[in-house]
Formats: structure tokens, C-alpha cells, sequence
């Protein structure tokens, strides 16, 4: 079994081990690359609202909606993997998302 944690940290790659809480990259996970993509894309925009202080509250949430959305897929990808998604800008943890 594989405990993963998606989070919109600066410092990583969108992905840690839940367990380690180290970061993994997408690649090791055999990810597909349209989501590698989503979630390239997704950390970039997390990053930029991350350097404003997480001051617009309407942006805040499509983006921890956009992670979930991201978390449910790769747990659709490994299966058998049990799947956190971690909102960095609201410090919650949405605990064993299901997949799509």
C-alpha cells in the first residue's frame, strides 16, 4: 500500500509520502503525463497565489478544489493507494479522497 499526501507547498513537488513526508516526483509514480501536466500546472498557479499571501479567497478555493480533482485522479492511477490532499492555504487535510 502507498500513502500519498497532494499539497500545494512551494518548497515541493505537489506530492509527498504521507508516511515520510518526504516529496516524490511525479515520474517515480508512473504517472500519466496529462496528469503530470494538471499538476505542473496546478502547483504553479498554487505557487503565484502562495506569494500573494493567499489574499483572494474566490482563487484560493478553485485551487483546493483543483487539488482535490488532482488527488482523485492519481488515486484512480495507483491503485490501492490511499490518498490525502493537504490545502497549504487553509492548513486543512481532506483525509482518503475517493477516486473519480
Amino acid at each position: 500500500m502507498i500513502y500519498l499526501t497532494i499539497d500545494g507547498m512551494s518548497s515541493g513537488t505537489g506530492i509527498r509520502d504521507s508516511v515520510t513526508s518526504e516529496y516524490l516526483e511525479p515520474e517515480a509514480l508512473h504517472l500519466s503525463d496529462a496528469v503530470r501536466g494538471r499538476l505542473e500546472h496546478w502547483l504553479g498557479e498554487y505557487r503565484e497565489l502562495h506569494m500573494r499571501n493567499y489574499a483572494d479567497a474566490g482563487e484560493r478555493d478553485r485551487l483546493d478544489e483543483e487539488g482535490l480533482a488532482i488527488a482523485r485522479i492519481i488515486k484512480g492511477e495507483i491503485p490501492g493507494s490511499k490518498v490525502n490532499y493537504f490545502s497549504d492555504a487553509k492548513c486543512t487535510t481532506t483525509w482518503n479522497v475517493e477516486s473519480t
